[in-house]
């Protein structure tokens, strides 16, 4: 072996054993809350704040965050296999999502904001003492963000924002909303222009907060918003104005790398707990994981479980190193949320009629990870890029 071989194998293997030792010590923290925690705060919908605190002591919610602004600096590798040992250890999406929302939400800031607004926001969130929601889907929009109504119009020194957001996560706790408005008319031939993004102050005064009742995830609020006269600072809006979506858009891939590795993680979780029943469970005198219309399911899951989180990997590499990965980073997302399904459905079809009960986590996961399939970019979408940029077809939406 040449000596760059071996000092890039070395190189290699420090940066495993790096990633293993982020695994263990993310793990340890996760499983200090168990099945019963998560329960209650499902069933209840109560916002697990003694887990966001805890992996706030930890420093783990500045991961992306660099030092300078109180953050650790580390890549969305990072960030991917924190994400994916939260899901593993059945925290599931009440655990991810409680994490995730400090983790990329804040990209539009860290990349396109002020100085002076980093660093009046950006540490508070990496020590978790700022809640953030973020406002972009409407319902007469759909998945064409172009066609949002929300209207930000110029007065003084101050903008004034009416309109209404749906699937709105954290408004019922957060101080502030990352909240993207039309600030000028729709131009068909560049119909995502003229959209500028706000990080508002989540005025009750001015923003009607309704929570929505949904399948899972109760611990973490999902709303609508009704925004009337908000008004917004100058030095709050994110970047120049005009060019929100484009904002959006550049923090599209990482967060699609890690949602895909949180469904892996979920599904691990869910995985786990089936193979553990499939080998306690006796009928007609044998462990149910002995037939192989039980076992070869569960194996089919552990293999696509194992290529979702490889291309995910695979993507975050990519990201981090500068390099293009919109096909891989929707790749991941697309397969971590198939795989993580297929995974928590089986489960759920391994414990039979008890799979259906809430006295195991197997139900909470299966409602839970049927989101990715949904949001933030649904599946259909995801095919239609991959259809259109790596094949070639026309394009058809």
């Amino acid at each position: 072996m040449t000596a760059a071989a071996t000092a890039f194998a070395q190189a290699a293997q420090e940066r495993q054993a790096e990633l293993d030792e982020l695994r263990r010590a993310a793990r340890a923290l996760a499983d200090r809350f168990d099945a019963a925690y998560w329960r209650a705060c499902d069933k209840d919908a109560t916002y697990p704040w003694d887990f966001v605190r805890a992996f706030a002591a930890a420093g783990w919610l500045g991961l992306l965050v660099p030092e300078a602004y109180g953050g650790m600096g580390l890549g969305v590798t990072e960030a991917a296999v924190l994400l994916h040992e939260i899901g593993a250890s059945g925290a599931g999406m009440s655990g991810a999502s409680a994490i995730h929302f400090y983790v990329f939400p804040p990209q539009p800031l860290l990349r396109h904001g002020s100085e002076a607004m980093k660093r009046r926001w950006l540490p508070a969130l990496a020590r978790g003492e700022l809640l953030m929601a973020f406002g972009v889907t409407e319902p007469t929009a759909g998945s064409d963000t172009s066609r949002i109504r929300t209207r930000a119009r110029k007065q003084g020194d101050r903008w004034i924002v009416d309109g209404q957001k749906v699937w709105t996560t954290n408004a019922q706790h957060a101080q502030k909303i990352l909240l993207l408005a039309r600030t000028s008319p729709r131009d068909a031939q560049r119909p995502l222009d003229g959209m500028t993004l706000f990080f508002a102050d989540l005025d009750r005064r001015r923003c009607d907060v309704r929570a929505i009742d949904k399948l899972g995830r109760a611990a973490v609020d999902s709303n609508e918003v009704f925004i009337d006269g908000l008004e917004v600072a100058e030095e709050d809006v994110v970047g120049e104005v005009g060019r929100g979506f484009e904002y959006l858009v550049d923090g599209l891939n990482p967060e699609r790398i890690v949602l895909g590795m949180e469904g892996v993680g979920i599904g691990r979780a869910a995985l786990g707990h089936a193979a553990r029943y499939a080998q306690q469970r006796i009928v007609f005198d044998r462990p149910i994981g002995q037939n192989q219309a039980v076992a070869h399911p569960l194996a089919e899951c552990w293999l696509r479980l194992e290529a979702a989180e490889a291309i995910a990997l695979k993507a975050a590499a990519l990201f981090d190193a500068g390099r293009p990965c919109g096909a891989e980073a929707n790749a991941a997302k697309y397969l971590g949320a198939e795989a993580g399904w297929a995974a928590c459905d089986q489960a759920m079809q391994t414990f039979g009629g008890f799979g259906y009960s809430k006295a195991y986590p197997i139900e909470r996961l299966w409602r839970e990870v049927r989101l990715l399939r949904l949001a933030p970019i649904s599946q259909e979408m995801v095919l239609n890029f991959i259809a259109a940029k790596c094949l070639g077809l026309p394009k058809s939406y």
